[in-house]
Protein backbone atom coordinates (compact mmCIF):
# COMPACT_ATOMS: atom_id res chain seq x y z
CA UNK A 1 0.00 0.00 0.00
CA UNK A 2 3.12 2.33 1.04
CA UNK A 3 4.19 2.69 -2.83
CA UNK A 4 0.66 3.41 -4.31
CA UNK A 5 0.53 6.35 -1.54
CA UNK A 6 3.56 7.62 -2.22
CA UNK A 7 2.84 7.37 -5.82
CA UNK A 8 -0.28 9.16 -5.70
CA UNK A 9 0.55 11.99 -3.14
CA UNK A 10 3.56 13.04 -5.35
CA UNK A 11 1.54 13.00 -8.97
CA UNK A 12 -0.82 15.25 -7.12
CA UNK A 13 1.35 17.56 -6.34
CA UNK A 14 3.57 18.09 -9.50
CA UNK A 15 -0.18 18.20 -11.38
CA UNK A 16 -1.24 20.93 -8.80
CA UNK A 17 1.46 22.89 -8.92
CA UNK A 18 3.03 22.36 -12.54
CA UNK A 19 -0.39 22.65 -14.46
CA UNK A 20 -0.63 27.25 -13.50
CA UNK A 21 2.83 27.08 -14.54
CA UNK A 22 2.12 25.60 -18.09
CA UNK A 23 -1.17 28.43 -17.92
CA UNK A 24 1.05 31.27 -17.86
CA UNK A 25 3.48 29.87 -20.09
CA UNK A 26 1.26 28.84 -22.77
CA UNK A 27 -1.29 32.06 -22.34
CA UNK A 28 2.85 34.15 -22.87
CA UNK A 29 3.42 32.38 -25.78
CA UNK A 30 -0.46 32.40 -27.11
CA UNK A 31 -0.81 28.51 -27.25
CA UNK A 32 -4.69 28.68 -27.46
CA UNK A 33 -7.49 26.63 -28.09
CA UNK A 34 -9.53 26.53 -31.77
CA UNK A 35 -13.02 25.35 -31.22
CA UNK A 36 -15.10 23.54 -33.07
CA UNK A 37 -17.18 25.81 -35.87
CA UNK A 38 -20.77 23.36 -34.53
CA UNK A 39 -20.00 24.15 -31.06
CA UNK A 40 -19.09 28.46 -31.51
CA UNK A 41 -22.37 29.64 -30.09
CA UNK A 42 -22.23 27.82 -26.61
CA UNK A 43 -18.43 27.66 -26.56
CA UNK A 44 -16.82 30.57 -28.48
CA UNK A 45 -15.82 31.99 -24.82
CA UNK A 46 -13.30 29.12 -24.48
CA UNK A 47 -11.33 30.25 -27.93
CA UNK A 48 -7.83 31.13 -26.70
CA UNK A 49 -7.92 28.96 -23.58
CA UNK A 50 -4.88 27.59 -22.90
CA UNK A 51 -4.04 23.84 -24.00
CA UNK A 52 -1.69 20.65 -24.21
CA UNK A 53 -2.61 20.95 -20.64
CA UNK A 54 -1.95 17.01 -20.91
CA UNK A 55 1.73 17.55 -20.44
CA UNK A 56 1.19 17.93 -16.75
CA UNK A 57 -0.40 14.70 -16.28
CA UNK A 58 2.19 13.03 -18.34
CA UNK A 59 5.05 15.13 -15.86
CA UNK A 60 3.23 14.23 -12.82
CA UNK A 61 2.78 10.47 -13.66
CA UNK A 62 6.11 9.96 -14.52
CA UNK A 63 7.70 11.67 -11.17
CA UNK A 64 4.83 9.57 -9.09
CA UNK A 65 6.20 6.67 -10.50
CA UNK A 66 9.89 7.48 -10.23
CA UNK A 67 10.14 9.38 -7.04
CA UNK A 68 8.05 5.94 -5.41
CA UNK A 69 10.81 3.78 -6.69
CA UNK A 70 13.88 6.21 -5.65
CA UNK A 71 11.81 6.66 -1.69
CA UNK A 72 11.76 2.76 -1.58
CA UNK A 73 14.96 1.76 -3.15
CA UNK A 74 13.44 -0.80 -5.64
CA UNK A 75 13.83 -1.53 -9.42
CA UNK A 76 11.24 -0.13 -11.72
CA UNK A 77 9.16 -3.00 -13.93
CA UNK A 78 8.79 -3.90 -17.42
CA UNK A 79 5.29 -3.89 -16.80
CA UNK A 80 5.09 -0.19 -15.64
CA UNK A 81 7.79 1.19 -17.81
CA UNK A 82 5.90 -0.51 -20.73
CA UNK A 83 2.58 1.44 -19.59
CA UNK A 84 4.29 4.71 -19.09
CA UNK A 85 5.83 4.05 -22.41
CA UNK A 86 2.76 3.81 -24.33
CA UNK A 87 1.13 6.40 -22.24
CA UNK A 88 4.06 8.55 -23.56
CA UNK A 89 4.46 7.63 -27.05
CA UNK A 90 0.77 8.36 -27.23
CA UNK A 91 0.97 12.06 -25.26
CA UNK A 92 3.62 12.65 -27.99
CA UNK A 93 0.94 11.96 -30.60
CA UNK A 94 -1.52 14.21 -29.52
CA UNK A 95 1.22 17.13 -28.54
CA UNK A 96 2.42 17.13 -32.63
CA UNK A 97 -1.66 17.46 -33.53
CA UNK A 98 -2.45 19.89 -31.09
CA UNK A 99 0.58 21.63 -31.74
CA UNK A 100 -0.47 22.09 -35.40
CA UNK A 101 -3.73 23.39 -34.53
CA UNK A 102 -2.31 25.98 -32.77
CA UNK A 103 0.48 26.90 -35.57
CA UNK A 104 -2.19 27.07 -38.23
CA UNK A 105 -5.09 28.54 -36.07
CA UNK A 106 -7.92 25.65 -37.02
CA UNK A 107 -9.36 22.77 -35.19
CA UNK A 108 -7.75 20.27 -37.04
CA UNK A 109 -4.27 19.17 -36.45
CA UNK A 110 -2.32 16.05 -37.82
CA UNK A 111 -4.46 14.70 -40.94
CA UNK A 112 -5.84 10.71 -40.08
CA UNK A 113 -3.10 9.18 -41.73
CA UNK A 114 -0.44 10.68 -39.70
CA UNK A 115 -2.42 10.37 -36.80
CA UNK A 116 -3.36 6.55 -37.47
CA UNK A 117 0.54 6.18 -38.02
CA UNK A 118 1.60 7.39 -35.02
CA UNK A 119 -0.65 5.37 -33.09
CA UNK A 120 0.09 2.38 -34.81
CA UNK A 121 3.74 2.79 -34.31
CA UNK A 122 3.16 3.39 -30.40
CA UNK A 123 0.87 -0.06 -30.70
CA UNK A 124 3.20 -2.15 -31.92
CA UNK A 125 5.88 -1.23 -30.06
CA UNK A 126 3.76 -1.85 -27.21
CA UNK A 127 2.46 -4.86 -28.26
CA UNK A 128 5.35 -6.61 -29.26
CA UNK A 129 7.85 -5.52 -25.92
CA UNK A 130 4.34 -6.39 -23.71
CA UNK A 131 4.54 -10.09 -24.63
CA UNK A 132 8.82 -10.13 -23.95
CA UNK A 133 10.32 -9.63 -20.65
CA UNK A 134 8.85 -12.65 -18.83
CA UNK A 135 9.73 -13.31 -15.04
CA UNK A 136 11.12 -15.87 -13.07
CA UNK A 137 7.57 -17.43 -13.60
CA UNK A 138 7.36 -17.21 -17.14
CA UNK A 139 4.68 -14.44 -16.81
CA UNK A 140 5.04 -11.51 -19.38
CA UNK A 141 3.67 -8.08 -19.45
CA UNK A 142 0.32 -9.35 -21.60
CA UNK A 143 -0.99 -11.92 -22.61
CA UNK A 144 -1.61 -13.46 -26.10
CA UNK A 145 -4.95 -14.76 -24.94
CA UNK A 146 -8.15 -12.46 -24.58
CA UNK A 147 -9.08 -11.85 -21.13
CA UNK A 148 -12.07 -10.52 -19.32
CA UNK A 149 -11.53 -10.66 -15.83
CA UNK A 150 -8.74 -12.90 -16.59
CA UNK A 151 -7.23 -14.67 -19.30
CA UNK A 152 -9.95 -16.21 -21.44
CA UNK A 153 -7.08 -19.44 -22.29
CA UNK A 154 -9.39 -20.95 -25.14
CA UNK A 155 -9.36 -17.48 -27.36
CA UNK A 156 -5.56 -16.95 -28.26
CA UNK A 157 -4.57 -14.16 -30.43
CA UNK A 158 -1.07 -15.57 -31.05
CA UNK A 159 1.88 -13.26 -31.20
CA UNK A 160 0.63 -11.43 -34.47
CA UNK A 161 -3.32 -11.81 -33.76
CA UNK A 162 -2.16 -9.68 -30.42
CA UNK A 163 -0.57 -7.60 -32.51
CA UNK A 164 -3.57 -6.57 -34.66
CA UNK A 165 -5.42 -6.86 -31.50
CA UNK A 166 -3.75 -4.28 -28.82
CA UNK A 167 -3.55 -1.72 -32.10
CA UNK A 168 -7.08 -1.90 -32.19
CA UNK A 169 -7.54 -1.54 -28.45
CA UNK A 170 -5.03 1.33 -28.39
CA UNK A 171 -6.17 3.08 -30.90
CA UNK A 172 -9.65 2.93 -30.17
CA UNK A 173 -9.68 3.76 -26.29
CA UNK A 174 -6.89 7.06 -27.41
CA UNK A 175 -9.58 8.31 -29.66
CA UNK A 176 -12.87 6.99 -27.35
CA UNK A 177 -11.54 9.25 -24.50
CA UNK A 178 -10.28 12.00 -27.30
CA UNK A 179 -13.73 12.31 -28.27
CA UNK A 180 -15.14 12.59 -24.45
CA UNK A 181 -12.52 15.60 -24.39
CA UNK A 182 -15.59 17.98 -25.24
CA UNK A 183 -16.86 19.58 -21.99
CA UNK A 184 -14.50 21.00 -18.38
CA UNK A 185 -13.27 18.37 -17.17
CA UNK A 186 -15.21 15.78 -18.35
CA UNK A 187 -12.25 13.26 -19.41
CA UNK A 188 -10.40 14.08 -17.11
CA UNK A 189 -12.66 13.43 -14.06
CA UNK A 190 -14.17 10.07 -15.86
CA UNK A 191 -10.23 9.16 -16.29
CA UNK A 192 -10.13 9.79 -12.46
CA UNK A 193 -12.90 7.09 -11.84
CA UNK A 194 -11.56 4.51 -14.48
CA UNK A 195 -7.65 4.63 -12.80
CA UNK A 196 -9.31 4.49 -9.34
CA UNK A 197 -10.91 1.56 -10.02
CA UNK A 198 -7.63 -0.12 -11.92
CA UNK A 199 -5.69 1.12 -8.43
CA UNK A 200 -8.63 -0.98 -6.30
CA UNK A 201 -8.62 -4.18 -9.05
CA UNK A 202 -4.44 -4.26 -9.62
CA UNK A 203 -4.08 -4.38 -5.38
CA UNK A 204 -6.67 -6.85 -5.28
CA UNK A 205 -4.45 -9.01 -7.77
CA UNK A 206 -1.38 -8.30 -5.81
CA UNK A 207 -2.92 -9.50 -2.69
CA UNK A 208 -3.98 -12.72 -4.01
CA UNK A 209 -0.80 -13.22 -6.51
CA UNK A 210 -0.69 -16.62 -7.73
CA UNK A 211 2.97 -16.80 -6.98
CA UNK A 212 2.70 -15.78 -3.82
CA UNK A 213 2.74 -17.43 -0.30
CA UNK A 214 0.99 -20.49 -1.54
CA UNK A 215 -1.97 -20.20 -4.33
CA UNK A 216 -4.99 -20.06 -3.94
CA UNK A 217 -8.51 -20.68 -5.86
CA UNK A 218 -9.10 -17.39 -7.90
CA UNK A 219 -5.60 -16.33 -7.74
CA UNK A 220 -4.67 -13.96 -10.60
CA UNK A 221 -1.52 -14.98 -12.87
CA UNK A 222 -0.22 -11.12 -13.45
CA UNK A 223 3.25 -10.09 -14.12
CA UNK A 224 3.91 -7.05 -11.62
CA UNK A 225 0.62 -5.99 -9.94
CA UNK A 226 2.01 -3.42 -7.08
CA UNK A 227 3.42 -1.79 -10.30
CA UNK A 228 0.60 -1.82 -12.20
CA UNK A 229 -1.07 -0.28 -9.12
CA UNK A 230 1.63 2.78 -8.98
CA UNK A 231 0.65 3.54 -12.20
CA UNK A 232 -2.61 3.95 -11.87
CA UNK A 233 -2.29 5.73 -9.10
CA UNK A 234 -0.07 8.35 -10.56
CA UNK A 235 -2.33 8.63 -13.15
CA UNK A 236 -5.71 9.12 -10.94
CA UNK A 237 -4.25 11.93 -8.73
CA UNK A 238 -2.40 13.18 -11.87
CA UNK A 239 -6.07 14.09 -13.31
CA UNK A 240 -7.02 15.19 -9.90
CA UNK A 241 -4.53 17.45 -9.92
CA UNK A 242 -5.34 18.92 -13.51
CA UNK A 243 -8.96 18.90 -12.67
CA UNK A 244 -8.36 21.45 -10.01
CA UNK A 245 -7.52 23.90 -13.03
CA UNK A 246 -9.91 22.39 -15.70
CA UNK A 247 -12.91 21.94 -13.53
CA UNK A 248 -15.39 24.44 -15.18
CA UNK A 249 -14.57 26.96 -16.03
CA UNK A 250 -11.33 25.56 -17.02
CA UNK A 251 -8.39 27.47 -16.79
CA UNK A 252 -6.60 25.03 -19.40
CA UNK A 253 -7.64 22.09 -21.65
CA UNK A 254 -5.96 18.65 -21.69
CA UNK A 255 -5.92 18.65 -25.36
CA UNK A 256 -4.85 15.65 -27.82
CA UNK A 257 -1.78 15.60 -25.79
CA UNK A 258 -3.60 14.28 -22.71
CA UNK A 259 -6.72 12.54 -24.05
CA UNK A 260 -4.45 10.27 -26.52
CA UNK A 261 -2.10 9.43 -23.55
CA UNK A 262 -4.73 8.82 -21.00
CA UNK A 263 -6.31 6.73 -23.50
CA UNK A 264 -3.33 4.80 -24.14
CA UNK A 265 -3.11 4.45 -20.26
CA UNK A 266 -5.90 2.56 -20.08
CA UNK A 267 -5.32 -0.10 -22.61
CA UNK A 268 -2.26 -0.22 -21.75
CA UNK A 269 -3.95 -0.92 -17.87
CA UNK A 270 -6.30 -3.19 -19.29
CA UNK A 271 -3.89 -5.63 -20.71
CA UNK A 272 -1.33 -5.62 -17.90
CA UNK A 273 -4.17 -6.90 -15.41
CA UNK A 274 -5.43 -8.83 -17.90
CA UNK A 275 -9.25 -7.78 -18.23
CA UNK A 276 -9.46 -5.94 -21.77
CA UNK A 277 -13.31 -6.78 -21.85
CA UNK A 278 -13.96 -5.74 -18.59
CA UNK A 279 -12.48 -2.15 -19.41
CA UNK A 280 -15.49 -1.87 -21.38
CA UNK A 281 -17.60 -1.88 -18.59
CA UNK A 282 -15.47 0.21 -16.34
CA UNK A 283 -14.73 2.47 -19.28
CA UNK A 284 -18.76 2.66 -20.22
CA UNK A 285 -18.96 6.39 -20.62
CA UNK A 286 -16.08 6.44 -22.98
CA UNK A 287 -17.47 3.55 -25.25
CA UNK A 288 -20.81 5.16 -25.50
CA UNK A 289 -19.02 8.71 -26.83
CA UNK A 290 -17.09 6.75 -29.33
CA UNK A 291 -20.13 4.32 -30.37
CA UNK A 292 -21.99 7.79 -30.65
CA UNK A 293 -19.61 9.29 -33.21
CA UNK A 294 -19.52 5.97 -35.16
CA UNK A 295 -23.53 5.88 -35.51
CA UNK A 296 -23.45 9.08 -36.09
CA UNK A 297 -21.69 8.78 -39.25
CA UNK A 298 -23.14 5.41 -40.27
CA UNK A 299 -26.64 6.37 -40.27
CA UNK A 300 -26.07 10.18 -41.99
CA UNK A 301 -24.31 8.41 -44.81
CA UNK A 302 -26.72 6.21 -44.79
CA UNK A 303 -29.66 8.27 -44.62
CA UNK A 304 -28.44 12.02 -44.80
CA UNK A 305 -30.11 12.03 -41.27
CA UNK A 306 -28.78 12.56 -37.96
CA UNK A 307 -29.11 10.38 -35.30
CA UNK A 308 -27.87 12.51 -32.98
CA UNK A 309 -28.15 16.56 -32.63
CA UNK A 310 -24.50 16.30 -32.64
CA UNK A 311 -21.61 13.97 -32.09
CA UNK A 312 -19.85 12.78 -29.46
CA UNK A 313 -23.26 12.30 -27.59
CA UNK A 314 -22.50 15.13 -24.79
CA UNK A 315 -23.03 18.10 -27.49
CA UNK A 316 -26.49 16.42 -27.91
CA UNK A 317 -27.54 17.28 -24.49
CA UNK A 318 -25.71 20.47 -24.57
CA UNK A 319 -27.67 21.28 -27.66
CA UNK A 320 -31.16 20.47 -26.34
CA UNK A 321 -30.25 22.63 -23.58
CA UNK A 322 -28.42 21.11 -20.94
CA UNK A 323 -26.52 23.30 -19.06
CA UNK A 324 -22.39 21.95 -19.64
CA UNK A 325 -22.24 21.83 -16.11
CA UNK A 326 -25.31 19.42 -16.23
CA UNK A 327 -24.19 17.26 -18.81
CA UNK A 328 -20.54 16.84 -17.31
CA UNK A 329 -21.71 15.90 -13.44
CA UNK A 330 -24.46 13.29 -14.97
CA UNK A 331 -22.18 11.83 -17.46
CA UNK A 332 -19.49 11.47 -14.22
CA UNK A 333 -22.31 9.90 -12.24
CA UNK A 334 -22.67 7.18 -15.28
CA UNK A 335 -18.93 6.99 -14.83
CA UNK A 336 -19.06 5.90 -11.71
CA UNK A 337 -21.93 3.68 -11.90
CA UNK A 338 -20.05 1.87 -14.75
CA UNK A 339 -16.64 1.14 -12.69
CA UNK A 340 -18.99 0.50 -9.76
CA UNK A 341 -20.30 -2.19 -11.61
CA UNK A 342 -17.19 -3.22 -13.02
CA UNK A 343 -15.80 -3.74 -9.43
CA UNK A 344 -18.55 -5.89 -8.26
CA UNK A 345 -18.00 -8.39 -11.30
CA UNK A 346 -14.14 -8.40 -10.96
CA UNK A 347 -15.06 -9.07 -6.77
CA UNK A 348 -18.03 -11.61 -7.70
CA UNK A 349 -15.64 -13.19 -10.09
CA UNK A 350 -13.00 -13.61 -7.50
CA UNK A 351 -15.84 -14.80 -4.46
CA UNK A 352 -16.91 -17.73 -7.35
CA UNK A 353 -13.88 -19.41 -7.65
CA UNK A 354 -12.18 -18.78 -3.77
CA UNK A 355 -14.85 -21.02 -2.26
Amino acid sequence: MKPILISAAVALVVSILFTPYLIRVFSRQGFGQEIREEVQGTHAAKRGTPTMGGMAILVAMWCGYLVTHLMLGDQPTATGLLVLGLTTALGIVGFLDDFIKIRKQRNLGLNKTAKLVGQLVASVLFAILAIQFPNRNGVTPASVDLSFLRDITVISFGAVGFVIFAYIAISGWSNAVNFTDGMDGLAGGTAAMVLATYVLISFWQLRNDCFGAGPAPGCYTVRDPLDIAVVAAAGMAACVGFLWWNAAPAKIFMGDTGSLALGGLLAGLSMATRTELLMIIIGGVFVVEALSVVLQIVVFRTTRRRLFRMAPFHHHFELAGWAETTVIIRFWVLAGISCMFGVGLFYADWLALAR
